[in-house]
């Protein structure tokens, strides 16, 4: 499908009012867990959609302009409103929280398996294994505060075991930054995956930055604060990946495809009825923001859309949130890699100057005053081991032990 040659629905956007905006949340005993990782995807999307009309408005100097990215940005905020009242009043902070890394792990899995430019595979792969950690380590949490098992959060579609130890992830902020992909060389694919997986991190970190205050612990509202900081350096890195010569015409058109194509990989994989129209609904509404982006792009800097998809606007393979164990497995053969300025190295292959000791040193200077670890450790000294959810042992040996949490793997050299 091309979605610039599909008719939208509506020519001029319209607003709906308070009813409409009140939808029925899902059941969380009852829905499948990639609906709820789909509503978090899409509220996530919303967010950027309406960061980045909101940048935009304030580095435009044509208030013609600015109207009609208001008029965009409204609806976008009433789409983000409905998707965010699908999210029923009893599911905990740390339940939804569990929906939040699946999406993370599973996304990540699913793009990195389709990416064709090897750099922007090999950060997804790099990112991957930290919230694959991250998952177990609020798995963890959840039980030992609520009583409540992961695995069945997750229906069994992603295993709940250890990966580079988030510990070890806190690296200096100059070796997060990544090398930027080129918008005119690189496939329309990649140019999707980099903007859609800015966004997913991007709503992670906002909602850990948030809700970390309103933990009912001390040790969890620890965890969130620590896991938000390496949110902020996964989106750094993702972030950084982005063509930064786009203008903000192009990017605008960028962005209101990346939602069409989100939306309708939403729709064509939903299996809950009720949330499948709203996929469409907005799918719809997206049809008329992108004419609208490409009318702009038109009349302001006379370029045709066309000239931005030089290989064709048709959908690339759509996006299809599914079970990743086999492949997840395989990744974590590179839990000892790290970053080192713009590469991804073995952490036996750093300097020994390297920015990420020093930093390391630094922050983590008393490694038992570190959250994610003290979780770990807390939770085996109440229960005698730590909980875990896998289909076989972990494929890392020295992630196997489950009464020790490892805090130097992917830290120290010659682990």
């Amino acid at each position: 499908m091309n979605p610039f040659k599909e008719l939208p629905k509506d020519s001029k956007i319209s607003y709906a009012n308070w009813t409409a905006l009140a939808v029925k949340p899902y059941d969380k005993n009852t829905t499948d867990p990639y609906t709820k990782t789909r509503v978090i995807l899409m509220n996530g999307t919303e967010f950027e959609s309406n960061w980045f009309l909101h940048q935009f408005n304030r580095h435009c100097l044509n208030n013609e302009v600015r109207r009609v990215l208001a008029q965009v940005r409204r609806q976008e905020q009433q789409q983000q409103k409905r998707i965010s009242a699908l999210k029923p009043l009893d599911e905990s902070i740390l339940e939804h929280t569990i929906g939040y890394e699946q999406l993370a792990v599973d996304l990540t899995a699913e793009m990195a398996q389709k990416e064709p430019n090897p750099i922007v595979k090999e950060q997804l792969d790099f990112a991957l294994l930290e919230d694959f950690d991250h998952l177990y380590r609020y798995a963890n949490l959840l039980d030992m505060d609520e009583g409540v098992h992961a695995e069945r959060l997750v229906g069994g579609y992603t295993e709940l075991t250890p990966a580079r130890p988030t510990i070890s992830e806190h690296r200096h902020p100059n070796d997060d930054v990544r090398r930027y992909i080129n918008c005119w060389q690189d496939a329309l694919i990649t140019r999707l995956h980099t903007n859609i997986i800015t966004a997913a991190e991007q709503q992670t970190m906002n909602y850990y930055m948030n809700v970390s205050g309103f933990y009912h612990n001390d040790l969890g509202r620890k965890l969130f604060s620590e896991i938000a900081m390496i949110e902020e350096q996964h989106v750094t890195g993702y972030g950084s990946l982005l063509d930064p010569s786009s203008t903000w015409f192009e990017s605008w058109v960028m962005h209101e495809y990346t939602e069409c194509y989100l939306y309708y990989s939403c729709y064509q994989d939903e299996t809950h009825p009720q949330i499948k129209k709203i996929w469409l609904e907005h799918f719809e509404e997206e049809l008329t923001h992108l004419k609208i982006a490409a009318d702009m792009l038109k009349k302001y800097e006379g370029r045709e859309w066309q000239q931005l998809f030089v290989g064709g606007a048709d959908f690339p393979s759509l996006i299809r949130l599914k079970s990743n164990i086999g492949y997840i497995r395989e990744v974590i053969g590179t839990v000892r890699n790290t970053a080192y300025k713009e590469n991804i190295v073995k952490i036996d292959d750093m300097p020994q100057n390297a920015d990420f000791f020093k930093y390391q040193s630094r922050i983590n200077s008393s490694v038992s005053k570190v959250a994610s670890h003290a979780v770990i450790d807390k939770y085996i000294k109440k229960y005698g081991e730590d909980y875990r959810f896998e289909q076989k042992p972990n494929p890392e040996k020295t992630l196997r032990d489950r009464k020790v949490d490892n805090t130097d793997l992917g830290r120290k050299k010659g682990v």
